[in-house]
């Protein structure tokens, strides 16, 4: 089996697909391309790509739609989803986070820029592997090596931005977060990503896991309660 990292390039324009694949694997990835968000769907659940570029506007399904459904397969839970679009509209880039993106640039793309962007990524990702795997909070029971949240004998699945902001939460129980620490904490510095993004994150929790969970501090940020 090869030891490279396998990129997926999901995009309508050909020449984009040609030079993202061209320079994907003079760095040294493994790279599939799709020409649609249905072709994508399809090649990610087989070929199981350690990240996604994924274009918004395409025709028939466009790529806010795709994330969404590459977000409901297990095995794509761990898959990095970065978002390369000419919209600039906020309502854009939230409705990408808010379906499970991991970053959103914006064209036109600067192939160094790009790859300087994935390696950061990669290297946080490494970085985490290290860490604490399990956290026992409350009733819940979090597991990072599977990305899988139980509670007794249900199991909940979050996306990967949901789960980690989860995560890091139940690992500092009580503890009290800005919206800019977990920012930080969850999407790094290397991505640029609207305070607004922790809130919908924060909600979606809520909506899966339970309301007494994590709380609200008014004007200060989130705190994990772990009873």
């Amino acid at each position: 089996m090869s030891g490279k990292k396998k990129i997926l390039v999901v995009d309508d324009e050909v020449d984009i697909l040609d030079l993202l694949k061209y320079n994907l694997e003079k760095e040294g990835f493994e790279v599939e391309v799709a020409e649609n968000g249905m072709e994508a769907v399809g090649i990610a659940k087989e070929f199981v790509p350690d990240l996604i570029l994924l274009d918004i506007m395409m025709p028939g399904q466009d790529g806010v739609e795709t994330c969404r459904q590459l977000r409901e397969f297990k095995e794509l839970s761990n898959s990095f989803i970065i978002f390369l679009t000419a919209r600039v509209e906020e309502y854009s880039e939230v409705a990408a986070f808010e379906n499970g993106a991991d970053d959103y640039l914006t064209k036109p793309i600067k192939p160094r820029a790009l790859m300087s962007r994935i390696n950061a990524i990669f290297r946080r990702s490494k970085k985490e592997i290290d860490q604490e795997e399990k956290v026992t909070a409350g009733d819940l029971h979090i597991d990072k090596q599977s990305y899988t949240v139980k509670r007794n004998n249900e199991e909940f699945s979050l996306p990967k931005k949901e789960f980690e902001l989860l995560y890091f939460l139940a690992q500092h129980p009580g503890k009290v977060f800005s919206r800019d620490e977990l920012l930080y904490n969850i999407w790094g510095t290397d991505v640029y990503v609207l305070a607004r993004t922790v809130d919908v994150h924060v909600r979606k929790v809520r909506e899966k896991i339970g309301e007494g969970y994590i709380s609200t501090i008014k004007g200060v940020g989130y705190k994990f309660d772990a009873e």
